[in-house]
């Protein structure tokens, strides 16, 4: 029989994922406090909290629901545009306690918004089929957004797809978005901190989302969604919660990794982001979102890491995305990791019995 004490596995996990949260923010502080964390780490902490959140909020589509989005660094993208087009115009007015969380507030909301776009006609695919539309749509968002051309003078705002000559501006006109060229003269907010309350954030809604009705009834799709379907379960609902609670979290971590730029390109945001996004949910194991950050953590660090040896780097990175494939998905290391891990919880168990005797 189980202990009345014992802890539950959900809340372990829960547990456990905010414990590796705060041992990584706490190493991290320690590292820059005593002088210790190099340049180049020290531009990478941003972009891993944006990976990080990215991954987490894919693995309630992939991981969860079970459809296959490639279209994820749209989300991104109209989460970075939008919320920095506010702090570059009007929140340059604004302090930055104020101006900053408006920012993460519109391009998250702005990013929902897309994903409700996407996802009403998306979401009646499934499969081969949805991975191509969503990839397709992330691949026109950027090429409207490198096409777009915004400027600002006493007549008010004026936009045009062409070039900026034909805003047709007064000479007090200055442009806010400039085409392929995207929004510059962004002031920096590199904040490591603001990047784990984020991921924190991220984690609660998630977290309390899979563990609610409507996450078990998106967990249920996953699984069958054809005895879901039989079951009353309202399918397009539950997909539509699931894929647009996961847009606006990308949006916010759009959001985060503009800030850490003087600059903002839409061409940062194509088809490659959305795919080492999946690469991270994937390596870290579907469905498991401490496996997606760890992985998140790696793939971002690993190439900076590895720019040393230029002509090697992309071998030795393919090698490590495989054996990490092998251990986390082949049979034979599953089967391994389960022996071992039933080799050391009995003898934790017995420890632990012997010290309630005492």
């Amino acid at each position: 029989m189980e202990k009345k004490g014992k802890m539950k596995k959900t809340t372990k996990t829960t547990l456990t994922t905010f414990g590796f949260v705060a041992v990584f923010w706490a190493v991290i502080e320690i590292l820059t406090v005593s002088g210790h964390l190099s340049s180049k780490l020290n531009g990478l902490l941003i972009p891993v909290c944006a990976y990080m959140i990215m991954a987490i909020s894919l693995n309630l589509v992939v991981g969860f629901l079970g459809e296959l989005s490639l279209g994820h660094a749209a989300f991104m993208s109209a989460g970075a545009f939008a919320g920095i087009f506010f702090y570059t115009t009007a929140g340059a007015e604004l302090p930055v306690y104020v101006s900053v969380p408006v920012s993460f507030l519109i391009g998250g909301l702005a990013a929902g918004i897309l994903g409700v776009i996407v996802g009403v006609p998306v979401l009646r695919l499934s499969g081969d089929y949805l991975a191509i539309v969503t990839l397709a749509s992330g691949e026109i968002l950027k090429n409207v957004l490198c096409a777009l051309y915004i400027g600002k003078d006493s007549e008010g705002i004026h936009m045009s797809l062409k070039d900026q000559f034909s805003l047709g501006m007064a000479p007090d006109g200055k442009m806010l978005m400039k085409g392929a060229m995207g929004i510059t003269g962004i002031k920096k907010f590199a904040n490591f901190s603001v990047g784990v309350v984020l991921i924190v954030i991220t984690l609660i809604f998630v977290l309390n989302l899979m563990n609610s009705r409507a996450g078990r009834a998106i967990t249920a799709i996953r699984d069958d969604e054809i005895a879901a379907r039989a079951a009353g379960l309202d399918l397009t609902r539950y997909k539509m919660i699931a894929f647009v609670s996961a847009a606006v979290f990308a949006g916010f971590a759009g959001v985060l990794y503009a800030l850490n730029y003087s600059a903002l390109v839409a061409d940062k945001f194509d088809y490659n982001l959305s795919i080492n996004v999946l690469v991270m949910v994937v390596l870290g194991g579907m469905g498991n979102i401490l496996g997606g950050m760890i992985a998140a953590i790696i793939l971002t660090i690993l190439p900076e890491l590895l720019r040393g040896f230029s002509q090697y780097r992309m071998f030795i990175y393919s090698i490590v995305l495989i054996v990490m494939m092998l251990f986390n998905q082949a049979p034979a290391f599953v089967s391994w990791r389960q022996r071992l891990m039933a080799r050391i919880r009995p003898k934790a168990a017995g420890k632990q019995d012997g010290k309630e005797e005492q």
